[in-house]
């Protein structure tokens, strides 16, 4: 054990598990992993390894011989009746029936909905009457044949906690730094926190590391802990997205295969009685973008519920459930944040529209986490996953305290309008009750609390501006002010320098001139002083790769917001000399007399031998011409030295390029294929910029 493993024992003895068991168990048994933990803190309290595989073996025996598949209902049934009783696990609910005056218990898996039960079983465990709870229970069979029943429970104990102490929880918090905190609460959800601090070379350069990236897994539990939150998550497959919701809380469910409705969701008027939102703290729809919507008003009645937790239906229905929306995104995301066509929200189902999309909360950047393997889960102690459940659920129901230190301490800028407000205030509020369970968190961590939530709120706003034509949506530049005054205007990452996604075109009288998204629109008569002074204030120095197959990176997009001001442009590129690589050269011309602000262009480049040379000459003489009638003098030179490739702008910028204008992935010939005409959807080399200022 390392010290953190240590002082986890010391404080919250009998409240930990070894998760690395929990998982190497859960490959054998699909159950959920509050039950395994539950017996191997029964069987594997030890730690002498030869008693650990003996307790390994008992709990797989256990799960083969106890546990209940929903499709061996009928099996379960007759073992009971063949036996007389069976010892089972599964989830129990006690109902009270009103016509009959009287309690009956229903097992999820096992399949019947009429259980005797003796009434001390539920009111010891109050959970019974409250949604449920797992535990062992002897189910016995009857054999009165005068009776209504066919079982009844002769025994009954509780897998998950029957009470939660609060107090027991944060004085424990209380002992663990910020960052040891977090360690422990990724631990408890199997996670290596260790990995993130150091990651492996492989995703070292492709992923953030340290405390970003453990925000990240953290900020997938916030609808565990905040009510009516809204929350949304896109990224590749395989990172654990949905691990989340099915695993780690008996108060989450997962609905997968994309359908909902209004009776099962929502409310159903045929029963009269209130669907999924009744009943869970979170509601996680997996593969959003193949979301199907059965009913018509579904949507509608989601909007409303989305908005402030009620809706109505025949009645007026108030809930408290949260919803996460998980799917899958294929697209290269800085294709999509420098496309002015597309957006991040480009997989989500046609139903999903701006109304919808305004009430995501926080929208979680999936593509920034790696990839699940052995190496990113633990093998060190945790909280058992349901005293963590527990802890989560009853801040769940408590947010007064909370919400007034929130209130108290944060500070909005001007861009942060209703909705934004409400969203940030709700996930800084979730975030401090994960982190900062039981007091208030330094000025430095609130700080890097609210960054992080106006991130993800920003992140959402961004492509609902991109979508709106007028400029409902567009004061992106949302901020907060620190305690002293200073005022903090927070970005995302992979949109900061993407003029498509900060300067997005609005309608096509002014797509040449993009306007700052939070100042007042641009007069027509001073579009290109202004254009010009929001290029200069903008743009930034990067460095970027391109790796093989990508695509989005057209002369346009990668050029073209550099070249505005510049009215001299000189390109060094010694392979301008194939008949393709002069119709690029010819494509980048028209770039610039598209931007308007070039009056000079000059090439420098080589031949393969004199005849390439005077064949060459003649075509640029063309271009030259060409140019003359825009507007532009055309000078070009060869030379026989020449390597680097670069383009040398006269507004200060320049840009070296791995292979120059030259790029593309060839089309073989086939000139009836996508990307012919639209570079961005042409495939490219692998190659890479340096777009540096010169000073």
């Amino acid at each position: 054990m390392d010290s953190l493993d240590k002082k986890l024992n010391e404080v919250f003895t009998g409240k930990v598990v070894r998760k690395d068991l929990v998982h190497h168990i859960k490959k054998a048994a699909n159950v959920p992993s509050f039950v395994l933990e539950f017996l191997l803190s029964k069987y594997c309290a030890t730690d002498d390894p030869a008693e650990i595989e003996a307790g390994k073996r008992a709990v797989l025996e256990v799960v083969e011989s106890n546990y209940v598949r929903p499709d061996e209902s009928n099996r379960a049934q007759s073992k009971v009746q063949q036996q007389g009783r069976h010892k089972f696990i599964d989830k129990i609910h006690v109902k009270y029936y009103e016509r009959e005056r009287r309690h009956w218990a229903e097992m999820e898996n096992f399949g019947s909905k009429r259980i005797a039960i003796n009434e001390k079983f539920y009111k010891e465990n109050e959970k019974l009457l409250e949604g449920g709870m797992w535990a062992e229970v002897t189910i016995a069979h009857n054999d009165i044949e005068e009776d209504n029943y066919a079982f009844y429970i002769e025994d009954l104990r509780p897998i998950q906690l029957s009470r939660f102490n609060e107090s027991i929880y944060f004085e424990g918090r209380e002992q663990f730094t910020r960052d040891e905190w977090i360690d422990v609460i990724l631990r408890s959800v199997g996670l290596n926190p260790e990995i993130m601090d150091n990651p492996p070379a492989e995703i070292k350069d492709r992923f953030p590391s340290g405390l970003r990236l453990k925000l990240h897994f953290i900020s997938r539990l916030i609808p565990l802990v905040q009510n009516n939150f809204n929350f949304i998550e896109l990224g590749p497959r395989g990172t654990g997205k949905s691990y989340f919701y099915s695993e780690f809380s008996p108060f989450s469910t997962l609905l997968s295969g994309g359908q909902a409705s209004t009776a099962t969701l929502l409310y159903n008027n045929a029963r009269r009685k209130v669907g999924a939102v009744g009943f869970w703290d979170n509601i996680a729809f997996d593969e959003v973008g193949n979301m199907k919507i059965k009913d018509s008003d579904t949507i509608q009645i989601m909007k409303d519920y989305m908005a402030n937790g009620r809706f109505s239906r025949g009645q007026e229905v108030i809930a408290n459930a949260s919803f996460s929306f998980v799917g899958n995104i294929d697209q290269s995301v800085d294709q999509l944040v420098n496309s002015y066509e597309h957006d991040l929200f480009v997989t989500l189902p046609k139903a999903f529209d701006l109304a919808i999309q305004d009430r995501f909360f926080f929208f979680l950047p999936g593509w920034e986490i790696p990839k699940m393997d052995n190496k990113f889960f633990t093998e060190s102690f945790g909280l058992i996953t349901d005293y963590m459940a527990e802890a989560f659920h009853y801040m769940f129901k408590h947010n007064k305290d909370y919400v007034d230190v929130v209130n108290k301490r944060l500070k909005l800028g001007a861009s942060v309008q209703g909705r934004d407000e409400l969203a940030i205030k709700k996930t800084v509020t979730a975030l401090v009750k994960i982190i900062h369970p039981s007091g208030d968190p330094s000025e430095e961590e609130f700080n890097e609390i609210v960054e992080y939530a106006i991130e993800g709120r920003r992140r959402v706003k961004e492509q609902m501006n991109k979508r709106k034509p007028d400029d409902e949506f567009a004061l992106i530049n949302l901020s907060y002010f620190t305690s002293d005054g200073e005022e903090r205007v927070v970005y995302c990452p992979e949109s900061r320098y993407a003029q498509a996604t900060q300067n997005p075109r609005k309608t096509e009288e002014n797509s040449a001139a993009f306007k700052h998204s939070d100042t007042s629109p641009i007069d027509k008569k001073e579009v290109s002083i202004n254009t010009i002074q929001e290029k200069k204030v903008s743009l930034e120095e990067k460095r970027f790769k391109v790796y093989y197959g990508d695509t989005g990176y057209s002369y346009e997009t990668v050029f073209k917001d550099y070249l505005v001001g510049a009215s001299e442009v000189v390109l060094e590129d010694a392979y301008v000399r194939q008949r393709h690589q002069i119709l690029n050269f010819l494509r980048f011309c028209e770039i610039l007399v598209r931007v308007g602000d070039c009056k000079k262009i000059k090439l420098i480049t080589c031949a393969d031998d004199d005849v390439q040379q005077k064949d060459n000459t003649l075509a640029f003489d063309q271009i030259a011409d060409n140019l003359f009638d825009h507007g532009i003098e055309f000078r070009f030179e060869f030379s026989k030295t020449l390597h680097d490739r670069e383009l040398k702008l006269s507004n200060g910028w320049n840009i070296k390029m791995g292979r120059g204008l030259d790029y593309f992935q060839s089309l073989g010939g086939n000139y009836l294929q996508i990307g012919i005409s639209d570079y961005d959807l042409r495939p490219c080399l692998e190659t890479s910029f340096d777009i540096y200022k010169v000073r």
